[in-house]
């Protein structure tokens, strides 16, 4: 965006708007009735623009956003980082500079501590279930850690598994020495546990990284694969699950305030769970971004029951771990674990990192 466009405040839009006849019968609206009458969104995300996150969620979100308004409600696109990089995402909301977007809390590490219970390893195929699973976890025991921004939906992304260059991943012992992109939150500790090195560098800068060997692999979802085409650097997918990244779409408190009570209505019917709304990276969108994969060339391998659990029983430590040193803190992070166990039993999900004494008290 350019720097004439970045000074162009909500503030200068209502101003315009104003100024430019917006009067109703015999007097002029007050500034918060022209923006409510004509609010022009700003959503701001680091995926692709040609991502199915884009095409597919965001896009359509937004044109519905525009449909149930009345036209009211319109929106401009900030995609593939175009107002800043990846971690400031949720800065870039708060601080107005877009008025909603999707941010990584697991980005941004030991900002949203409690947060981070969305990315234990659970076997989670579809953003809509996962919204599910988020937004009830949030209401239990995340809110507040979101003071400063309306929440329209938090969740943990879908399963993410490992992907190697030129070594496939079949046992523990072949993840000796291994340098892996992590995405942050739990997958850090996950990746430790196994025996390999973690790395985190920005998602755009991991296919140079593989091409060059500065890493062997990463650990991330299947829609990334696909949106910044690492299939072509990445021949093996290890199956197994390390959950993913904490996120969600938050909108700027002002302007959300500054909405009138049926726009405000809109925005939570559709944002709450935009996946579901637009139908975009659901659970069946998620068995052909798999096959997407496996057709372009790469070898998905899965393990066997045993070899799984021998990981699983080492992410369950990491959990034990984790929750330890927040609870240490004064953070209940057990009450959040228990919620997270409790609300994907609810919809059938198995949460491996989850240690079964919890539940004994």
């Amino acid at each position: 965006m350019c720097q004439d466009c970045g000074g162009f405040t909500r503030r200068d839009f209502i101003k315009t708007a104003v100024m430019g006849g917006a009067a109703l019968g015999s007097g002029i609206m007050t500034l918060n009735e022209a923006f409510a009458k004509n609010a022009n969104l700003r959503f701001s995300t680091w995926h692709p623009p040609v991502s199915r996150e884009v095409t597919t969620v965001w896009a359509p979100m937004m044109e519905e956003l525009k449909k149930r308004s009345g036209g009211q409600m319109g929106y401009t696109m900030y995609a593939g980082g175009a107002l800043g990089k990846g971690p400031d995402h949720f800065d870039i909301v708060s601080r107005g500079l877009s008025d909603l977007g999707y941010f990584t809390a697991t980005w941004t590490p030991g900002r949203f501590p409690l947060t981070d219970v969305l990315s234990l390893a659970g076997w989670v195929d579809g953003k809509d279930l996962a919204a599910d699973i988020g937004n009830a976890v949030y209401k239990r025991v995340l809110k507040d850690e979101f003071k400063d921004v309306k929440v329209l939906e938090l969740n943990g992304c879908i399963q993410s598994f490992i992907w190697t260059k030129n070594k496939p991943v079949r046992s523990l012992a072949d993840l000796k020495g291994l340098k892996l992109r992590s995405p942050g939150g739990h997958q850090t500790n996950y990746i430790k546990a196994l025996g390999a090195e973690p790395v985190f560098m920005p998602l755009g800068d991991v296919y140079m990284a593989m091409e060059t060997g500065t890493v062997d692999g990463l650990v991330t979802c299947s829609p990334l694969v696909l949106a910044f085409k690492l299939f072509e650097v990445a021949k093996f997918g290890t199956v197994l699950t390390f959950g993913c990244v904490s996120e969600g779409t938050v909108m700027n408190m002002k302007t959300y305030k500054g909405l009138d009570e049926k726009q405000k209505k809109i925005v939570d019917e559709v944002c709450t769970n935009p996946f579901k709304v637009t139908g975009g990276l659901t659970r069946d969108v998620y068995k052909k971004m798999i096959s997407e994969i496996s057709a372009k060339g790469v070898e998905l391998i899965e393990l066997p029951d045993q070899e799984k659990e021998q990981w699983y029983d080492r992410f369950r430590q990491v959990t034990r771990d984790w929750v330890k040193s927040l609870e240490e803190k004064g953070l209940p992070a057990k009450k959040a674990v228990l919620a997270m166990n409790e609300e994907c039993e609810k919809r059938g999900v198995k949460l491996v990192a989850f240690p079964s004494e919890y539940k004994k008290g």
